[in-house]
C-alpha cells in the first residue's frame, strides 16, 4: 500500500499583483515515503491542467506565506482553488507559533537551513525572469529554476525542522 503522499509547492511570478502579473514557475516536490520526485511548470507549461496532473493523488500541500500568496495567485490566474482541493498547510503559521519570524529565507538562517543562492531573492527572480523572455538568455532561467527549487525543496528541510521543536 503506497504510502502518505505530500508535496511542497512555491511559485515565481513577475510580481505581487495576480490581476497584473503572471506566474512564471510552479515548483512541486512530490514525496511518498521514501520516493520523492521534483517537477517544475515554467512559462506556458503552467496550466490548471498541468498543475492538477502534477498534483493528482497528493493529500497534503506544504507552502510558506501561500495561503496569503501562492494559493490565491493561483486560483486568481488559473482559476483553480487548491486549498478545496486539497489539505493545505501553511508552514509560516507554524513557525510563528515557534517564535520563527520573517520571510522564509530568515526562517533558514534560524533553523540552519543551507542555501545555495543565497543572494537571489523575490525581486532579482522577477529580473531573471524577463533577462529570460527579453533577452534570451538561458543562464538567466536556470538561475530561476535552481532559485525556485531551493525554496521548494528546503520547504521539506523546514517542515522537519519544525517537527523537532
Amino acid at each position: 500500500m503506497p504510502g502518505y503522499f505530500e508535496a511542497y509547492l512555491d511559485i515565481e511570478t513577475t510580481g505581487l499583483s495576480p490581476r497584473h502579473c503572471q506566474i512564471t514557475v510552479v515548483g512541486v516536490h512530490l514525496c511518498r515515503g521514501n520516493n520523492n520526485r521534483f517537477v517544475q511548470l515554467v512559462g506556458e507549461d503552467i496550466s490548471a491542467e498541468s498543475l492538477l496532473e502534477v498534483l493528482q493523488g497528493v493529500e497534503v500541500l506544504y507552502t510558506y506565506n501561500g495561503s496569503r500568496f501562492d494559493l490565491p495567485f493561483i486560483r486568481s490566474r488559473l482559476g483553480v482553488n487548491l486549498a478545496e482541493i486539497f489539505e493545505h498547510c501553511d508552514l509560516m503559521y507554524d513557525c510563528w507559533r515557534n517564535n520563527l519570524r520573517g520571510g522564509f529565507k530568515a526562517v533558514e538562517r534560524q533553523l540552519g537551513i543551507p542555501r545555495r543562492l543565497r543572494e537571489v531573492n523575490g525581486h532579482e527572480a522577477v529580473q531573471l525572469w524577463w533577462r529570460y523572455v527579453n533577452d534570451y538568455d538561458r543562464r538567466a532561467l536556470a538561475v530561476l529554476l535552481e532559485y525556485n527549487r531551493e525554496d521548494v525543496i528546503n520547504l521539506k528541510a523546514l517542515r522537519e525542522k519544525l517537527s523537532w521543536l
